[in-house]
């Protein structure tokens, strides 16, 4: 099986980068991600987006892998290019690992997420979009409140001071992440309590992995509870060395049924697939809060969605293998690659079928398309 495991190259691209550390560590992923899956007939072989170029297109028509890992978080180290990619892989007719373009899209846009999250009963903390410094003045939420980009991810544009105590914060808050992203930013009731995440695995049926809980040490006890930038991309900061990651021990049954349940909840409001994370935010009365969902989240060795396997008894390899076999199966209704060529049967759709996957027309003529203008 051929495999192509596709990643965003962009962290040196801009001069002045705020989320340069988040999209370097991708390189790494696909590295360990080739070498978990290949052996024996499995070649997996990592083909980057580099800059805005979009190459990869040719490179994958020629290619015609059974399969694409899809990394990327962004294209020109702009994280709204994230979804750009799924739907250049549907125009391929490409099966691919993760979630569609749609999903990617709702899950950046934080505040159409949280939107939808509301619609569909799912708790979320109350929150406002700020374009302008002028759209403070409709801004009624209750102190204190958490200040971050509305589009971006991986804890980028978080520091110590986004969290705010009175409205003079917020306005320099907003302002710095106006000035800095060049795009809205989200002003969010910020939950005091537990920090803990659901991964998610799996589609039909879906499956929470052990659950994940961010211990914050000493340097927290004078300041808010938050996982900054630093905290998650900088080994050598305060905010990292304080804030390490484990499994949460829950006493009570109950709120562990209702964090998994809302997980699921808020992964199906998006139509989320094969993986992902759901980042939520526990108040001392026991209330479940999504303030994230993640789903093309950290599949590094190390980072917490592989570790959240591990305690669930799956090393490495085998959480690589069955992420390749949940999107096989999505795909085609089975785990093994469709055979090509015209006198290939076509499978039956199953319920939560990507119909452009994996489809031979669309590729056929994709092929024959640049075929012709070569």
């Amino acid at each position: 099986m051929h495999i192509a495991i596709l990643y965003n190259r962009d962290h040196e691209l801009l001069e002045d980068d705020p989320g340069r550390e988040a999209r370097e560590d991708v390189t790494r992923v696909a590295s360990a991600l080739s070498e978990a899956l290949s052996r024996g007939d499995t070649h997996a072989e990592p083909l980057p987006v580099e800059g805005s170029r979009l190459d990869f297109v040719d490179v994958l028509a020629r290619m015609r892998p059974d399969l694409v890992i899809n990394l990327c978080e962004s294209v020109a180290a702009d994280s709204r290019g994230e979804m750009v990619i799924p739907c250049l892989l549907d125009m391929l007719g490409l099966p691919y690992t993760g979630s569609p373009a749609l999903s990617l899209g709702l899950a950046l846009h934080k505040d159409k997420a949280k939107e939808l999250l509301r619609a569909r009963g799912v708790s979320t903390p109350g929150f406002a979009r700020v374009e302008r410094l002028e759209d403070l003045e409709a801004v009624d939420l209750p102190f204190p409140l958490i200040v971050k980009p509305a589009r971006e991810d991986a804890s980028v544009g978080i520091t110590a001071d986004s969290v705010v105590h009175d409205r003079a914060a917020l306005r320099r808050t907003v302002e710095a992440v106006l000035r800095t992203f060049h795009q809205p930013a989200l002003i969010e009731q910020y939950i005091a309590g537990r920090e803990i995440y659901v991964p998610l695995l799996g589609n039909q049926p879906r499956r929470a992995l052990p659950l994940t809980e961010i211990h914050f040490g000493k340097l927290f006890e004078d300041r808010p509870n938050i996982v900054t930038y630093a905290a998650k991309w900088e080994a050598d900061s305060a905010d990292y060395q304080n804030t390490p990651s484990g499994l949460c021990l829950l006493e009570d049954p109950a709120l562990e049924a209702r964090l998994v349940q809302t997980a699921l909840d808020a992964f199906a409001a998006l139509e989320c697939q094969d993986y992902g994370r759901v980042d939520m935010r526990v108040s001392p009365q026991g209330v479940p809060y999504v303030i994230d969902i993640n789903p093309n989240c950290d599949l590094h060795p190390e980072a917490g969605f592989a570790k959240a396997a591990r305690a669930a008894g799956i090393d490495y390899p085998s959480l690589a293998t069955r992420l390749v076999e949940i999107a096989l199966e999505r795909a085609h209704g089975h785990s093994t690659p469709r055979s090509k060529g015209s006198g290939a049967a076509r499978l039956p759709d199953s319920a939560n079928r990507n119909v452009l996957a994996g489809r031979g027309n669309g590729r056929d003529r994709a092929r024959r398309s640049r075929a012709s203008a070569e």
